[in-house]
Order: structure tokens, then sequence, then C-alpha cells
């Protein structure tokens, strides 16, 4: 059964006037300068996953009346408005907003509505005939390991300032490590990665992590450069079978506050979770990053792997977006632009 996300329909929503993004079953990536909505795409996909992945982890399919509850639940403390209405496009009067979102098989595709009026209530206008198996993974631009002990139970009992995307995959991270036939699978995606951090994730039974060095020992997980801590992320999710397989990830600016050598390694390990199944979904303005994975995915061996990139640009406080197979296609990428001009001027000082 083939699950992967195939579009995403928006009417309304944030700085979207009406778009509708068709997605690659593999690599998605989302380029744009800040302000035009990358995380947004990104946070709003994933709330529908999420939604569905709860609701399979159950084995009992929501009702109508639950599931509208349920996702405007998750939008809200997925995206911390002070009501689901803040999350209409910003223009004068009522407003409604439409979000449709479709599968590879259609019994998963969901649509709902709500109006800028509304506080905490979504009306749905397609519900899924079936949900999903497990959880979408998101991944914030900070890494999480280092803010994972305590965060679950101080999270579930005190208001905290954090998306509900933390404790979502702090939750996921702290899954026990797959055992038994499944677990060869497993060493086989790990080997790159671990070979990257030069060792592999550790969890002890204080809800610490470390990195196991070969011949070196342990090192407490805050000591570990940041970049490989991202990569640790990945491997424990592997580890755990949340990315394994099947799934999705979203992964917000994986190249933020990494050096060029720490992202030449992050977009390697992106291009292996894709060949291993994963459809991932990046935000990034980083032409270091989209460089690296288009050289990556010259690749023979990669070649084969189904691609989408999505240019978004912002005008009169709307964002319209332009999309491709290739990062080629896109006449309109920013980042691009203002980093190859960067170039010329050095160039023409030297």
């Amino acid at each position: 059964m083939n699950k992967s996300l195939s579009a995403l329909k928006i009417k309304n929503f944030t700085v979207f006037q009406d778009e509708r993004l068709d997605f690659a079953p593999r690599l998605n990536v989302v380029v744009g300068e800040n302000g035009t909505g990358k995380s947004h795409l990104l946070k709003l996909a994933y709330s529908l996953l999420a939604v569905s992945g709860e609701a399979g982890k159950t084995g009992v399919s929501s009702s109508k009346t639950t599931l509208q509850t349920e996702i405007a639940g998750k939008l809200v403390r997925v995206f911390r408005p002070d009501a689901l209405g803040r999350l209409v496009r910003r223009r004068q009067g009522r407003e409604k907003c439409e979000v449709g979102a479709e599968f590879a098989d259609n019994r998963f595709d969901i649509a709902f509505s709500f109006s800028s009026q509304s506080k905490t209530e979504v009306v749905i206008e397609q519900p899924p005939r079936e949900t999903l198996a497990k959880m979408p993974v998101f991944l914030p631009t900070r890494e999480l390991l280092t803010l994972y002990p305590n965060f679950l139970s101080v999270y579930d009992n005190y208001y905290l300032e954090f998306e509900e995307t933390y404790r979502d995959t702090c939750s996921l991270l702290g899954a026990l490590a797959i055992k038994g036939p499944r677990e060869s699978r497993v060493r086989a995606v790990l080997g790159p990665l671990e070979q990257a951090m030069g060792g592999r994730v550790v969890l002890d039974q204080n809800g610490h992590f470390y990195l196991a060095m070969t011949g070196r020992g342990t090192m407490e997980m805050p000591l570990v450069a940041e970049g490989l801590r991202k990569l640790a992320m990945l491997s424990r999710l592997v580890a755990t079978g949340s990315l394994l397989d099947s799934g999705y990830l979203f992964w917000d600016e994986p190249d933020a506050n990494l050096n060029p050598r720490l992202i030449r390694k992050v977009a390697a390990s992106i291009l292996e979770l894709c060949s291993n199944g994963i459809q991932v979904f990046i935000a990034t303005h980083s032409l270091f990053l989209l460089r690296e994975l288009d050289i990556l995915l010259q690749d023979p061996d990669r070649r084969k792997l189904k691609t989408r990139f999505f240019s978004l640009s912002l005008q009169n406080d709307t964002t319209s977006v332009e999309q491709g197979d290739r990062l080629d296609d896109l006449a309109i990428i920013a980042s691009l632009d203002e980093e190859l001009g960067q170039s010329d001027r050095f160039l023409q000082q030297t």
C-alpha cells in the first residue's frame, strides 16, 4: 500500500492565497527566504499526518466530530496561534481557509476548512477512510537530544512555550530500539549514519543520550558537535523504527548552525533515508545544501529517486509557489540569486 503524500491544496492559509503543491514520493525540498511560509507548509502537512498517525496507533477510526476536534487541536498546538482563525490569510472581513491532502492511495485523502472567526473548530468536507500505521517525524531547527531528559514529563504537567512538534519527536526518541527479525535491517540503515558520527547513540536509564565512540568510550550528548547531534537524532529514530522502511520525515532547516562539512553529511543522510523508503520534506534557504543534494542526486544509484523542488516568493503579503522535478526547473530562487551575486562581488574584488 503506497501511503505517500502526493499533494497539498491550500486556500487562504497564512501567507498563501490559493496553491496546490504536488509532492514526490521520496525527496521534497522547499526553498525560500524567511517569512515566505516554508515552515508553515511543513507544519501543516505534518499536523494532518500526525492526527492520522495518532488515530492509527489506537486502531480505532475517529468519528467525523472527533476528527474535527483532533485536527483543530493539533493545528493550534503545533502553530500556537491565539485562536485557530488566526491561521487564515489576513484580509478584511470574514475569510475561509480550505485545506486538502491527497495521497497515492486515496483512502487516506482528507479535506477540511475553518473560518477567520473560528477559535477551535474545523469542518470536515472529506474524511479519510483509512488511518496511517505510524507517526510522522518532525525535526525542528534545533536538535532535541540534549533537551530530552525529563522534557516529556515537564511538558505534560506544565505550560511550556514549545510547539507540540517538540513533544511528539521527544516521544519518538525515547521509544525502545527494535529487536528481533528487523534488527538486521536497522543495522544496514544505521551503518552510514554511525560512520559519519564516529559512534552509536545510546540512551541510559536516567533518560540521557550519549555517543558511544569505538575505542574512545562514551561522550555526553551536550559535548557532541551540534551537527553530529542532528545525525544522532536520525540514528535514534531509525533504531526505534520511526524512520525505517516507510514513513515521513519533515525537517525544518537541517543546515541551521552547521559548517559545510557537516551539511554534506546531513545531505547524504537525507538521501539515504529516501533510498530506504522514507518520504522526506525539508525547508531550507542554504545554497550549499541545495548544491550538495543536486551533486549527490547525479550518482547513478540515486538518479531513480523521485524528487520535487518548490520555490516560495512573497509579494504584497502573498506567497506564490513555483515547482519542478529538478532544482534547475525553478526560475526564481532568491537564496541562489543572492549567494551567487555575493560570489560575483567577491571575485571582482580579488
